[in-house]
């Protein structure tokens, strides 16, 4: 029979081939090297048969399939490991996830460091066993009696609740087995690239009301070399973690009498107020109208938007004189009742509302996360009234100025996905095509490689979603434009149309810094606390090199807070090596030495962040920052 290659070429095989051999008909090292294959599209293990005519991709350890593969196959020998070690410990799921895997049990003791240190050196005695990996098929019958006689009674209730009657998928690698869809690596002696690297408790199907258990992470690569690249990356991702920044640069604070909610000090909230005049200044030049709006409404808006059926479950509710009210979570529905407050013609459009007031969502304890996910925050986020054929235009506009903001933060790579319509939609099909082609083709006149996420727009619209990598090489989900056909619908929204009747406006939702909460986050561990110098909450200490000096460092710093820079004064008595290794813990950009010289020139000597050393004049030094912050400048 016959099959094709990735490169488009037919290859001749033997009927009933398998992906491994397909492999060794093309070559020893390929032969050696497969782990997994790729037949019509979907990945299977190398001893899958091939059929007739199928496209047929061999998968090695470094590619991505590959490293799903391993991981996924990593996740068994971790399981297997666990229980010779621990035996009576259950085992519930174990999936693959960003950079790696975890695996949850069934148990009484919880696992201690020393415990990840041991199920390790566990992994790697069975590595060393070369248990061949093998997948069999099970009656679910033969499946609940086989996992029943073995205690394990969460794989039990895995089973009954999987629909349908179909036999289940089971890999066996030696004495040791668990239901799984697969596929995974030949034999155990394919893995040996790993790191369990932390434990945790996580509820049973994650519900609070369900049993603890004892959840253990670990990393799985192609190769030590990427596993030590990777573990790299980890320790630096730690000393950049904005939750530890956080706390050092004293930029934020959580208190126990408001959870997920953080209190921004005063250095942090300079960086809010500055990240909000930063982007107000891109509104000012792009028309954009800056409205507040109430932070509680009548729960009847949520009904009509849609949010109260769909979204309550992460919204907070407040009852007033026998009236509900909800907190808002996000900003378009308070943004439809200003537009539908006069009546619109087609020359008023386009409509840019923005809006920087709280927003609160519900979250459950246990996946809040410093910054990155909380209760309380603002977007920078606006909405955009426009007629259908206005909506490129706009898009055109939001790509720029997308790219004008991400690139003041040297934000490396950014990716964009487009995503298409979902099976359960709004509207027909020319309206789909109508928003889709808009979105395309001013992603396209931009000259902006995108990649396509078939069906994950949202049931009113098509969206695009950016993704930015930051200094090393970490991805983040940050901006958002959807095109929106259902508000407008359910709050009947109108405008007069050149043909003097009635027409329904299209709403663009968008996002560029998102959630400034979570923004600041990222940037913490982005620049690692070092700030830019137009950002820092400090931009300049101010350092007498003796108390003799101390009148003239104030007269300087109040010389420079009254041209606009954030300056303090370190009137400490320490030497001044002290002095500056305070400065450097907290990052802050200048710091402007001042003794005898200095007070008879009316100048400072400068020290940088960097460890640059130079002098100037205070004038000049003003003249020199006042660039910098003009051009938000990344140097120092």
């Amino acid at each position: 029979m016959n099959i094709q290659l990735p490169d488009g070429s037919i290859r001749e095989v033997p009927e009933q081939a398998t992906v491994a051999d397909v492999a060794a008909s093309i070559g020893k090292r390929l032969a050696k090297d497969a782990i997994a294959g790729k037949v019509n599209g979907k990945v299977v293990d190398v001893y899958t048969p091939v059929p007739d005519g199928a496209k047929v991709e061999i998968v090695t350890p470094k590619s991505e399939d590959g490293i799903d593969t391993i991981r996924h196959s990593t996740a068994h020998l971790m399981a297997m490991a666990v229980q010779e070690l621990f035996p009576g410990t259950q085992v519930t799921i174990g999936p693959v996830i960003e950079n790696g895997f975890f695996y949850d049990f069934g148990t009484d003791r919880p696992f201690s460091d020393e415990d990840l240190r041991r199920i390790e050196e566990k992994m790697q005695e069975i590595v060393a066993r070369d248990l061949p990996v093998r997948r069999e098929v099970w009656s679910r019958e033969e499946a609940i009696d086989t996992f029943e006689k073995l205690g394990e009674q969460y794989k039990v209730e895995i089973i009954k609740a999987i629909p349908g009657d179909e036999p289940l998928s089971v890999y066996r690698q030696g004495p040791w087995f668990d239901l799984c869809r697969g596929p995974h690596v030949p034999s155990t002696g394919r893995l040996g690239a790993f790191k369990l690297t932390s434990v945790a408790g996580a509820y049973w199907r994650g519900d609070e009301r369900n049993a603890m258990l004892q959840r253990i992470y670990g990393t799985a690569w192609g190769d030590k070399e990427q596993l030590e690249a990777y573990l790299k990356r980890i320790e630096e991702a730690k000393a950049r973690d904005h939750r530890k920044l956080g706390k050092e640069l004293s930029l934020f604070h959580f208190s126990q009498f408001a959870p997920a909610m953080p209190i921004f000090l005063p250095k942090g909230a300079v960086i809010y107020n500055e990240l909000m005049d930063f982007v107000r200044q891109y509104y000012r030049r792009d028309g954009y109208t800056e409205v507040i709006a109430p932070i509680i409404f009548d729960t009847e808006l949520f009904k009509i938007s849609g949010h109260y059926d769909n979204y309550r479950d992460n919204m907070f509710f407040s009852e007033i004189e026998e009236r509900e009210y909800g907190v808002k979570p996000m900003n378009c529905p308070g943004h439809t009742q200003i537009f539908a407050m006069e009546r619109r013609s087609y020359r008023d459009l386009p409509i840019r509302y923005a809006e920087f007031t709280r927003l609160h969502r519900y979250e459950r304890s246990g996946v809040t996360h410093g910054l990155a996910r909380v209760r309380s925050f603002a977007q920078d986020d606006a909405h955009l009234f426009v007629t259908p054929d206005q909506i490129e235009e706009e898009i055109n506009r939001e790509l720029r100025l997308i790219k004008e903001i991400y690139d003041t933060f040297d934000f490396r790579e950014v990716r964009i996905a487009h995503s298409t319509r979902p099976e359960k939609r709004l509207g027909d099909d020319a309206m789909w095509d109508a928003a889709e082609g808009a979105l395309e083709n001013a992603l396209r006149k931009n000259g902006l490689e995108f990649h396509i996420n078939p069906g994950e727009g949202a049931f009113y619209g098509p969206k695009l979603e950016f993704q930015v990598t930051d200094a090393i090489g970490r991805p983040w989900q940050l901006g958002t434009i959807q095109l929106d056909y259902a508000l407008p619908e359910r709050f009947k929204l109108e405008y007069i149309g050149s043909d003097g009747a009635e027409h329904r406006p299209v709403m663009i939702h968008r996002a560029i810094l998102g959630s400034l909460e979570r923004f600041i986050g990222i940037i913490i561990e982005h620049f690692a606390g070092a700030f830019p110098f137009w950002l820092a909450p400090v931009q300049a200490s101010v350092l007498p090199l003796s108390e003799k000096f101390v009148d003239y460092a104030d007269a300087t710093a109040a010389r420079l807070r009254a041209a606009g820079f954030r300056v303090d004064v370190d009137r400490s008595n320490e030497k001044l090596g002290a002095k500056i290794r305070m400065a450097q813990m907290q990052k802050v950009p200048h710091m402007l030495i001042v003794g005898e010289k200095e007070t008879s020139s009316d100048s400072v000597s400068i020290r940088k962040r960097s460890g640059e050393q130079s002098a100037a004049a205070v004038e000049e030094w003003i003249a020199q920052a006042r660039e910098l912050v003009r051009t938000r400048s990344l140097s120092l």
